[in-house]
């Protein structure tokens, strides 16, 4: 096996390290990524990447080599969701805008396209789409120019246009020829690797049946295969292999989410491909023709990858061996696959993306993920496990101090968002900068968290602010009874749902904590419920939200803001698009009408994501100011 060499492929002075410091400058957690989801062009000549310039991450087309001139694309004041290649030449774009549409503003998708020179820049379907405009199902692979683009005509769900067409695109010229229709129902279209749209899934009108059209070629009619309630499981294509009908899906068949063949004929599970005991498989990739299964990823305390491909398995193999507990990750390859793109970091360290040459066995260093925290080994994180006290088994992350003992530390107990959704050992800025404050931080995957199979999740069911709280309180006893936490200093920090969470406790058991921290959170369900349910398919919005909370009133803090019982500081982004700026607003006015200790602050700019790093740093400092006030480390 060959030892990987490394040399400096971009080099700049803001990647030089700090002098050492007791506690690192709070501006190094609040900083943007240095360089975010590099890509190589297939002839491996270029590659693009988001690139952090004067604080702002702007999107650049460089060269692989790191000789030459570089591009930045001129997106405009868009989100930028993602960039792919479509050949050497041309890339596209999905942006998203706030745009006014009959009076309000709705987040609007569109697809650009654009030379690698930066130059040819034009919106796609620009006059034809309406909310969503932005759906790629397919790239051509011959290196010609053309794309399946799957986008809605109208913004009235009355309408049949509502529904999305797909239409084949030159994205050279703009030229667009319809390829399927709009079906009733019909949001997500599935293609082959040939560009033949095979697959449509949807829902009726009142969204509470699934139902799922299939046709074997290019010029067949669909047929309805399947039509069933909005709870029961549809096995939807995700790879259509060279064997005649049949397909690559995931199935939650054995209680977890695993890998199956699927007979397309009779919509039936074949044979089980791939599963991990215990864990829910997360992600599907294919090899170059994109009809063959190349590997698959999954969490278990950390992200893994097993490739099936042996070109990719012999160099995972490689670089593991080469960057021991540094999870190297290949996240693009040209088309030769010679050339490669590789993350390696871990939860103590932000991380480097290297170039790689499977001919020479080189890697170089493109950059590090973080200009200042580059090289660095920062508070180290482990998978714990602890008992519920009705007896469930769950696994949290824990985070200590670097060169503290693990005993008697202040704490932060914090939950995850979602709730559909994990935590596990990778980079963690919020994390980070606790522990370098000197506090241990704990991260419950409660009951209702994804990844864990359908039993894990179904047990968060009916029980937001109830049992999946118990867990929460569960994890800060279990610290405490293992000596890490002082009993008397621990407080609860969480966004989103876990924002929610945060409130929660100060209200319904505040003699736990300290303290409460909720950024971007929840505090009055019914009213959440109520806007989501203007949304199309808002029956199967409000089925969903029943399930989780049968009685909104009781678990939601808002209804009680006289048992908040410790001091809670409330942030919130005032262009929050996920969570409503109002759930914060209205809270902080209930605690100033019962005369509790609160503080409201609320970023004008900001948004559900913390994507600028201005609020980063304004919520660091003022998650540090209230924490030193409240529970000092």
């Amino acid at each position: 096996m060959r030892v990987l060499t490394f040399a400096l492929l971009l080099t700049s002075s803001a990647f030089s390290l700090p002098a050492f410091a007791a506690e690192r400058p709070i501006e190094e957690f609040a900083s943007l990524p240095v360089i975010e989801s590099p890509s190589l062009s297939p002839n491996g000549e270029k590659l693009v990447a988001e690139i952090l310039i004067g604080g702002k991450q702007r999107l650049l087309i460089l060269p692989a080599g790191g000789q030459g001139e570089q591009t930045q694309a001129g997106l405009g004041d868009v989100k930028l969701n993602w960039v792919r290649w479509v050949n050497d030449e041309w890339l596209i774009a999905n942006v998203t805008s706030m745009q006014f549409v009959e009076s309000e503003e709705w987040p609007v998708t569109r697809l650009l396209a654009f030379k690698s020179d930066g130059t040819g820049a034009h919106t796609i379907a620009a006059r034809k789409a309406a909310q969503d405009g932005g759906d790629v199902l397919w790239i051509a692979k011959d290196g010609s120019t053309d794309i399946l683009l799957s986008y809605q005509r109208s913004i009235f769900s009355d309408k049949l246009e509502f529904y999305p067409q797909v239409d084949r695109v030159d994205v050279s010229t703009g030229k667009m020829k319809m390829h399927v229709g709009s079906r009733l129902g019909v949001f997500n279209w599935y293609a082959d690797e040939n560009g033949v749209v095979r697959v449509g899934f949807g829902r009726e009108k009142e969204g509470l049946r699934k139902r799922l059209l299939y046709r074997s070629a290019e010029g067949d009619a669909f047929r309805e295969v399947a039509n069933v309630d909005s709870d029961t499981e549809v096995l939807v294509p995700l790879v259509f292999t060279s064997e005649p009908d049949t397909a690559i899906t995931f199935s939650s068949d054995d209680g977890f989410t695993a890998v199956y063949k699927l007979d397309l004929n009779t919509m039936q599970l074949g044979e089980k491909i791939f599963g991990v005991k215990g864990y829910d498989v997360d992600n599907i990739y294919t090899d170059i023709s994109g009809k063959t299964l190349a590997g698959v990823s999954y969490e278990d305390k950390k992200f893994r990858v097993n490739w099936f491909e042996k070109s990719k398995r012999d160099i995972q193999n490689q670089l593991d061996a080469s960057l021991p507990g540094q999870s190297p990750q290949i996240v693009s390859s040209d088309r030769a696959q010679k050339k490669h793109i590789v993350y390696a970091g871990s939860a103590s360290n932000p991380g480097t993306y290297y170039l790689y040459s499977s001919d020479t066995g080189a890697a170089t260093i493109l950059a590090p993920r973080h200009s200042v925290i580059k090289g660095s080994s920062l508070g180290p994180v482990k998978t714990i496990e602890y008992t519920a006290r009705d007896g469930l088994k769950i696994n949290a992350v824990l985070t200590l101090p670097k060169d503290k003992p693990a005993k008697n530390l202040p704490l932060i107990v914090l939950p995850h968002g979602g709730p559909s959704a994990r935590d596990s050992e990778s980079w963690d800025w919020w994390t980070q900068f606790l522990a370098d404050r000197g506090y241990a931080v704990i991260q419950p995957n409660y009951r209702g968290s994804t990844g864990f199979g359908n039993e894990f999740y179904d047990k968060g069911q009916g029980e937001w602010g109830l049992a999946m709280q118990d867990d929460v309180d569960d994890a800060r006893a279990w610290a405490v009874e293992q000596g890490i936490a002082d009993a008397s200093r621990i407080c609860v920090v969480g966004a989103s749902y876990g924002g929610y969470v945060a409130m929660r406790a100060a209200e319904r058991n505040p003699e736990l904590y300290k303290c409460a921290i909720s950024y971007a959170g929840v505090s009055d369900l019914a009213e959440m419920m109520r806007k989501d349910s203007l949304f199309l398919y808002g029956k199967v919005r409000r089925k969903w939200m029943n399930n989780q909370a049968p009685d909104f009133a009781t678990v939601s803090p808002i209804k009680r803001p006289d048992k908040f019982g410790i001091p809670i500081l409330l942030m919130h982004g005032k262009k929050d698009r996920r969570v409503d700026v109002g759930q914060s607003r209205e809270m902080a006015e209930k605690l100033k009408a019962a005369g509790k200790t609160y503080e409201y602050i609320e970023q004008p700019e900001a948004d559900h994501f913390f994507s600028r790093s201005e609020d980063r740093l304004q919520f660091l400092q003022e998650m540090e100011e209230f924490l030193d006030k409240y529970n000092p480390s």
